[in-house]
Parts: C-alpha cells; sequence; structure tokens
C-alpha cells in the first residue's frame, strides 16, 4: 500500500496484519529507469520488523494449518480473478518501476496468474499415497504437511511474477508467507499483495517486508522460518544456501545462468532470428533465461549473422511505455556501468561490436543501452563465461555439433539453452547429451510452465526440489508416513 506526502508515494511494508512504514533510518528513491522520475520512497525495514513478520506469520500458521486444503485456495480462487482484472495496471506499474515494455510486463503478470492457477489444484497436488496390507493386518499411507513459516526473497526483473511461483503454492499448502521483493522495484509486489488481501486471504498469512542486505540476513537466521526461496544472482544463491542451510532452513536458490542459443545450418533462419531477438533482447536482456551466447554451427554464421544485425539494429530502444519499442531501458545506471563495462572488455578481448548499444538515440534520463552483438568472441572470454544481465549477445562459431556441445557443457551454468534446427535427429540428440535443465528446440525463451519445475544445473541452482511445478508441493510441505494395526 502506497501513502503520499509531498506528491510521491510511500511504499508501504505489511507486517502483523497492518500497512506501515518502517522507522528505519535508510530512505530509497524508486526511480523510473526511463526517465529519471522519482515515483516512490521506499522506507527500509530492519531485522526488528523481521521478527515481528515471523511472529505474526508463525501465530497465524498455527490456525491456517487447521484450515482444510479445499478452504485454503478459495481466496486464491478470488485472487486469480482479481489479477486477471487489473492485468494492464499491474504492467503499467510494472513498467513504470523496471522499464521492460508494457507488453512484455502484462505478459509476466499473465504468467503469474498461472501460478496460482496451478497453487489452486492443492487438494489434488498434496495428495498422499496408501497401501494395504503392507504386511499381515498392517496398512500404510503418507500424507503431506505444510513445514511452517516460508520466505522468499525476490529479483527485480520480475516483480510480478517470481513471488507467484512462491507464495501461492506456499499458502495453498498450509505455511504462512514472509515476502521480501527486490527493494528496487517495490511498488508491483505491494499492489500484488494488496489484491490478495482483498480476495479475502487472513492477514497474518503473507506479510510483507521491504528492505536490503539486513532484511535478508534476518530472514536466514530467524528461528520461525522454515524454508527459504530465492531467486537472484549465483554468488548471493550461494550464500543465501549455505547460511538457510546452516540454520536449519529448507532452501532452494535460484542464481543466474549464461544461456546458449546454438543455430545449425539447416535452421530456419527467419524464424530462428526472430526468436533470438526475443531471447538476446527481450525485457533488455534482463532475464535468467535471456540468450547470451550464440553458437554458430559450420557455414551458418554469415548468412544468420547478416540477417540478425540488421534486426537488432531496427529494434526501437526507448520508453517502455511508448509504443512500438522492443527494447527498454536497464533497471539503474550500476546495471548500465556493468553492462557498458562488459561490452568494452568483450572488445579489448578481441571481438568485434557488429551491432554497438552504446550510443543510442533515447530519453538522455534514461538508463538505456541498445541492443549489442559481438561477434569473433572466444570461448575463454570473459563475455563468453559470465553472466551479463544485459542487451548483448556474444557469438562464438563450432564446426560441428558436437563442437556446440561441448561448448555449451563447458559452462559454469545451466540454466537454459536452445537449439534451431530442421533435424529432428540433430534436436533429439542435443536434448540428450547437453548439461542444462531446460533445453529448447526453435524456441524463443524455452520457460517452463507453471505445472513443470523451473529446473537449472550447476551454478544456476543451489538445492534439491525447484520452483513451482510438483517440486513446489514437496518443497512446501513434509511428508508423513502412518502406519496402521487393528487388534
Amino acid at each position: 500500500m502506497s501513502t503520499v506526502i509531498a506528491d510521491v508515494a510511500v511504499t508501504s511494508s505489511y507486517i502483523a496484519g497492518r500497512w506501515a512504514a518502517p522507522e528505519g533510518k535508510t530512505q530509497q528513491p524508486i526511480v523510473n529507469p526511463a526517465n529519471g522520475e522519482t515515483l516512490a520512497m521506499l522506507p527500509h525495514a530492519g531485522a526488528a520488523d523481521v521478527d515481528r513478520a515471523a511472529k505474526a506469520a508463525h501465530a497465524a500458521w498455527l490456525e491456517w494449518r487447521e484450515v482444510p486444503v479445499v478452504d485454503r485456495v478459495q481466496p486464491l480462487y478470488r485472487f486469480k480473478a482479481l489479477l486477471e482484472k487489473n492485468v494492464t495496471e499491474l504492467g503499467t506499474i510494472l513498467t513504470r518501476e523496471n522499464g521492460k515494455t508494457l507488453e512484455d510486463a502484462k505478459t509476466e503478470v499473465k504468467r503469474g496468474i498461472q501460478m496460482v492457477e496451478v497453487a489452486c489444484g492443492m487438494p489434488s497436488l498434496m495428495m498422499g499415497d496408501s497401501l494395504n496390507d503392507v504386511a499381515k493386518g498392517i496398512d500404510c499411507r503418507t500424507i503431506r504437511q505444510p513445514i511452517g513459516v516460508c520466505a522468499g526473497i525476490t529479483p527485480f526483473n520480475f516483480p510480478a511474477m517470481v513471488p507467484l511461483w512462491m507464495y501461492p503454492f506456499a499458502i495453498a499448502a498450509g505455511n504462512t508467507f514472509l515476502l521480501k521483493p527486490s527493494e528496487r522495484v517495490p511498488m508491483t509486489p505491494t499492489r500484488v499483495v494488496e489484491l490478495l488481501l482483498d480476495a479475502g486471504l487472513p492477514a497474518g498469512v503473507i506479510q510483507l517486508v521491504h528492505g536490503g542486505r539486513e532484511v535478508v540476513e534476518a530472514l536466514l537466521e530467524h528461528p520461525l522460518i522454515k524454508g527459504i526461496s530465492f531467486v537472484g544472482s549465483s554468488p548471493v544463491a550461494k550464500i543465501v544456501y549455505k547460511e538457510a542451510a546452516a540454520h536449519g532452513k529448507r532452501v532452494q536458490a535460484l542464481g543466474g545462468a549464461k544461456n546458449h542459443l546454438v543455430v545449425m545450418p539447416d535452421a530456419a533462419l527467419p524464424q530462428t532470428v526472430e526468436a533470438i531477438m526475443g531471447s538476446a533482447f527481450g525485457a533488455a536482456g534482463q532475464r535468467c533465461l535471456a540468450g547470451s551466447v550464440l553458437v554458430a554451427v559450420g557455414d551458418v554464421a554469415e548468412p544468420l549473422l547478416d540477417l540478425l544485425v540488421k534486426r537488432a539494429k531496427a529494434l526501437k530502444v526507448g520508453d517502455g511505455m511508448d509504443a512500438g519499442v522492443s527494447v527498454g531501458p536497464l533497471v539503474g545506471q550500476d546495471q548500465k556501468k556493468r553492462v557498458v563495462g562488459y561490452i568494452e572488455r568483450g572488445v579489448a578481448e578481441g571481438a568485434t561490436a557488429i551491432c554497438d548499444g552504446r550510443s543510442v538515440e533515447a530519453d538522455a534520463a534514461g538508463v538505456f543501452v541498445g541492443p549489442t552483438v559481438l561477434d569473433h568472441v572466444q570461448p575463454n572470454a570473459t563475455v563468453a563465461r559470465e553472466e551479463i544481465f544485459g542487451p548483448v549477445l556474444s557469438v562464438l562459431r563450432a564446426e560441428t555439433l558436437d563442437d556446440a556441445i561441448r561448448l555449451v557443457n563447458s559452462s559454469d551454468f545451466g540454466n537454459t539453452t536452445t537449439i534451431y534446427t530442421s533435424s529432428g535427429k540433430a534436436a533429439r540428440e542435443y536434448q540428450s547429451r547437453v548439461e542444462v535443465g531446460m533445453v529448447g528446440v526453435n524456441m524463443t525463451v524455452a520457460a517452463p510452465m507453471a505445472f513443470f519445475p523451473f529446473a537449472g544445473w550447476k551454478n544456476s541452482f543451489f538445492g534439491d526440489l525447484h520452483a513451482h511445478g510438483k517440486d513446489a508441493v514437496s518443497f512446501y510441505t513434509e511428508q508423513k508416513v502412518l502406519m496402521t494395526r487393528w487388534f
């Protein structure tokens, strides 16, 4: 919920059934990255606020876990309807604070709605197994029970969708939830929580605590919090995984990526180039599923790059609210400095910027980097191995499919990859041999639907149970085995 002071909204936290601005010393401006406009002020919460929220969530859990699952999902049905009614409003808020285009933002909200829809099936998803006469006169069955207070720490790039990977599944399974969204983009998740409460969810079941490092550390240490879900960069994911596990918590920590797009000589080039445009430059490359390394196999490189560079240079860069814009701003000046630094390093290491987005025609007050294509990148180059998180595509060449697979498998990351080909044999071999958790064939972004897991591998994921799908049900519940004999 936002209050307005001197024409600037103040984004509040929701703790113990009450909207209030924490009384911490840190006040952070929320800025529209397209034009520099200050949208809101965000007061940061601290460890004491986390303690209040966790205690309130635990007290609510003691009652919520006793509510029949068919009743627990009823607010989610109403929540889904409210989200559908407010897609454009939520997309507009998201675009203004994050920068992605309005159409992309609305699509994100719709993907989040799919999560809620699947979570509404919890009466079936939580069902256990049973077997009579496991021994003479003895029956055995399993049931799933909620684990308690859970917490989510979410990133700036999907402020509507990623929190919905978490708390709909958690609360439908009988847990209560404490959400700490990215402090860069607090307005979207705040509005979504307002809609959840409007749908009739009991106040203590959801807590919303805005803040930075102090809040995260308090969540990882708090004894009442039993599970942590995290999405962010790999270095931070490692820390979250280690620290939360050290405090006895269940953890799923989704990290960064370096996703390869492999183009075979028999690929349908016009369709392939369109897919690459969306993968590499959609959301200004600020996706953990963005294609960031293009592997051209055999003699496809020259015709592929001719088409690709023409399309990349034609993409309109600007405010995501404006019609016809394909690439919005980066989230902040620090991110722009990071991305430009990677481009400069790529060129210094021998790459050629055949499409250079460092100078684009856009609002000077905004944070813009245009589509960038670096050709003749070597496999050991920095831009070929490290996550950039911007609209930068590094082009490598491979002689054969075997060579391409070796390149992909040499990466420290394993989030997603796509092969573009007309050969079923090549596609099948690639899907089988590549060491990546989510594999696409001729896809723009191989993002799984809500009923499948978000299955990153290697340094893209730390934990055992992935986000959403059946894994989410397992993560937010504990199995209990019941054995019965009657005399």
